[in-house]
């Protein structure tokens, strides 16, 4: 099979973003900066099939995995037989998709085939989805909670603060604020999170390439929290990928994530916020913001692969 997979790299935006938000998909992995920021952890690699579709090949604790194509939905059948193929006669493996999004496994009549594949739900992965227009005005009594912290922070620090569109030359002060907040995590943190710093710097270090939308607040002059975000078109969904602050600051965490929702996606009928990896305290504050929905994921296993001998 022709298929030539590569690590991704910043550079390669230009050829895949033409192929990203083709199918319905509400995941964060619906658009390309989810895959870049994740790749070192997951060892990910892409190959163009047919210069219409990208099959992915990535490593989950030694096992090798792949993810669902990215094309259109007409062509999905065809790249997911595909990309089964080549698990089986070029890895001779069988098939194993960590993060299947659901729109593509019941597209696909997964669940219908138990002779062929085994699909479990993802309960900890599943990406919380929020009402743009509420999670820009953080109206309702659902939502007063969340509008007093704002309002709080607004009294506190009047004249203070300043909501800023971060662009390359700010990478520095995002730099300064991740090694105090990492400092601030000690050793004793999810393995994630040295992966996630990592990502951020290759972002910083690649922004002019990834033109990435950057949100950040100073108070004083000095950077107290910034946030990082993409766009799924097709979806009309803001993707919030990272999001931090300084816990201490009260309503700081509310204001920031209102203000780069307003700037950078005024319009997006969606909001997907990630998942919460089954953090309880991750949970808790997920559905605090009243998720309209979820977007799902799930495992599949391909069981009637037999080896050629």
């Amino acid at each position: 099979m022709n298929l030539k997979f590569k690590p991704v790299e910043a550079e390669d935006i230009d050829r895949l973003t033409p192929l990203f938000c083709r199918r319905p998909n509400k995941t964060c992995d619906s658009v390309f900066l989810d895959s870049f920021i994740w790749s070192k952890l997951y060892g990910v690699q892409f190959a163009v099939s047919d210069g219409k579709a990208v099959q992915w090949l990535m490593d989950n604790e030694g096992v090798a995995g792949t993810a669902m194509p990215i094309c259109s939905q007409e062509d999905l059948e065809h790249y997911f037989n595909e990309i089964t193929e080549y698990f089986n006669t070029v890895l001779q493996k069988p098939l194993y998709i960590h993060l299947a999004d659901e729109e593509a496994v019941l597209a696909l009549g997964l669940m219908e085939q138990k002779e062929r594949f085994l699909v479990t739900e993802q309960e900890d992965l599943k990406d919380y989805l929020y009402d743009g227009d509420a999670m820009r005005s953080l109206s309702g009594k659902k939502l007063h909670k969340k509008k007093n912290h704002l309002n709080g922070f607004k009294r506190a620090y009047e004249g203070r603060y300043e909501y800023r569109r971060l662009c390359c030359s700010d990478r520095g002060d995002v730099w300064k604020f991740l090694d105090h907040w990492r400092e601030q995590k000690g050793e004793e943190v999810e393995e994630h999170l040295d992966y996630e710093v990592e990502g951020i710097h290759e972002i910083l270090k690649n922004c002019s390439n990834l033109q990435v939308r950057m949100g950040g607040v100073y108070i004083d002059g000095k950077l107290e929290a910034f946030t990082i975000g993409s766009f799924n078109p097709l979806e009309n969904m803001a993707v919030i990928h990272i999001e931090k602050a300084n816990p201490e600051i009260r309503g700081l965490y509310q204001f920031i994530n209102q203000q780069f929702l307003l700037a950078e996606f005024p319009e997006a009928a969606l909001v997907n916020r990630e998942d919460d990896l089954g953090i309880e305290g991750l949970r808790k504050a997920k559905m605090s913001y009243n998720p309209v929905g979820f977007a799902r994921k799930y495992e599949v296993r391909q069981i009637d692969f037999r080896p050629e001998v």
